[in-house]
């Protein structure tokens, strides 16, 4: 068997704008810094980059504001897509981009742009369970539910699937993208410590070895004023097909988290544990009733 060792990397960048400042310089100052960290990653040996959820701005979602919406931008045709393009071409390395969609005038969603390593759009994913349930996550002002289900996309460094923050508590789309084919899944996040910290380290490498696959898990560093929900603790990570957490960045500072996956290590570990063999989709009749 051939070997299918792919280096890939995960961003986690603290804010670097405040928040009174004006989107375009919020955009152009996260804008930059990522740049900065995809060059370090590329240089690394980077052949696979995911960024954290919303990249190039705040998590926003803290507040109801109509101010944000300004944040709003085409996929594949807005700027920022375009520059992610070059860039991927420029270092051949596949790019996982999560940006704030327009979709058109007054209906955006929470959306990443997959991006292969010639630079080529492959296409896009929007985030599917948008949270509006406790103080500091208001996603429902800003983003309509994603309606374009769980693709899968073949890229230079093989298949590449993403879930996005929120998402990753709901195990029906973990399951979809294993049976859409993935083997790498990543899930750019907004995380702070308190109600769902112990969970961060739980549901991700419970979903890697329930499907078989390699996740990487993103979240953002810091605080973010004025709202100071609490601290995005960092920690990006990824897991292996069994479950394993293989590299870990730190808790609250900038980091590119990098790791060696060996994609042969799916094919070993599903004929070991035979969960795809042993489905029994003909009973499962709650889980897709409205």
């Amino acid at each position: 068997m051939d070997d299918r060792i792919v280096k890939a990397a995960l961003i986690q960048a603290t804010l670097s704008e405040s928040t009174d400042s004006p989107t375009e310089k919020i955009k152009s100052s996260m804008t930059d810094k990522t740049v900065a960290m995809i060059e370090e990653a590329a240089q690394k040996g980077a052949q696979v980059l995911c960024t954290q959820e919303l990249f190039n701005g705040p998590y926003f979602g803290a507040e109801q504001n109509p101010k944000w919406y300004d944040m709003v931008e085409q996929i594949p045709d807005g700027p920022t897509t375009k520059l992610m393009q070059d860039l991927a071409a420029k270092h051949k390395m596949v790019l996982i981009i999560s940006l704030y969609e327009e979709d058109l005038t007054g209906v955006y969603y929470n959306t990443a742009a997959v991006i292969d390593a010639d630079g080529s759009y492959l296409g896009k994913f929007r985030k599917i369970h948008i949270p509006h349930c406790y103080p500091g996550f208001w996603e429902k002002f800003y983003f309509r539910p994603g309606n374009m289900g769980y693709p899968v996309f073949d890229t230079a460094i093989g298949k590449v699937g993403v879930y996005i923050c929120y998402d990753r508590h709901f195990p029906e789309g973990w399951r979809e993208l294993g049976l859409n084919g993935a083997e790498i899944v990543f899930n750019p996040s907004a995380t702070v410590a308190g109600l769902s910290e112990y969970l961060w380290k739980l549901e991700q490498p419970a979903a890697a070895c329930a499907n078989i696959y390699y996740v990487g898990a993103i979240n953002r560093p810091g605080t973010e004023a004025p709202w100071n929900i609490g601290e995005f603790y960092g920690t990006s990570y990824f897991v292996n097909p069994k479950g394993q957490i293989i590299e870990e960045g730190p808790r609250s500072e900038d980091a590119v988290v990098l790791a060696d996956l060996d994609l042969n290590m799916i094919r070993e570990v599903r004929n070991t544990w035979q969960f795809y063999r042993d489905r029994r989709p003909e009973t499962y009749k709650a889980i897709v009733r409205p």
